[in-house]
């Protein structure tokens, strides 16, 4: 079974695994997963977080597993890489897209509304719902939001 699998199955089952603390993007969609390879008879997952400590963390390597335990795959091992570390710089333009569709303002030196594309917001909290967003509030249009971090 495991020969009619391909690593690019694996990179397609990775891709439908959302960010559990952002399900507009996936893992994949946020460079979390690093790299997919078949050797010595094993699928080698290697993932890196966000960041050091992250506590969704656990949560995306466990929900990975059961994927793929899910459709029967049984020879994998999953590994966390931190180096190089993770960086917003790892995110395309697709990403950073929905993320504003999700009423996120994506990683930037410039913050701007994802509601109105407004520069003028100020810092409601270092910190949002997560350690990676900082929470705004759109001085335009008035609406809060989450500002991701650039790392």
């Amino acid at each position: 079974m495991v020969k009619e699998i391909s690593t690019d199955a694996i990179w397609e089952l990775l891709k439908a695994i959302p960010d559990p603390e952002i399900p507009a993007v996936s893992i994949v969609d946020l460079g979390i997963v690093r790299n997919v390879e078949f050797d010595d008879d094993q699928f080698k997952i290697t993932i890196t977080p966000t960041y050091n400590g992250c506590p969704a963390f656990s949560f995306m390597k466990e929900e990975i597993i059961r994927r793929l335990e899910l459709v029967g795959i049984a020879n994998f091992k999953v590994s966390t890489s931190l180096a190089p570390p993770w960086t917003t710089d790892w995110m395309s333009d697709e990403v950073k897209s929905k993320l504003k569709e999700a009423g996120i303002a994506p990683p930037s030196s410039k913050v701007k509304c994802p509601q109105c594309d407004s520069n003028k917001a100020e810092v409601i909290s270092e910190f949002g719902s997560t350690a990676c967003k900082a929470m705004y509030k759109c001085l335009e249009c008035l609406e809060p939001f989450h500002h991701f971090k650039q790392i």
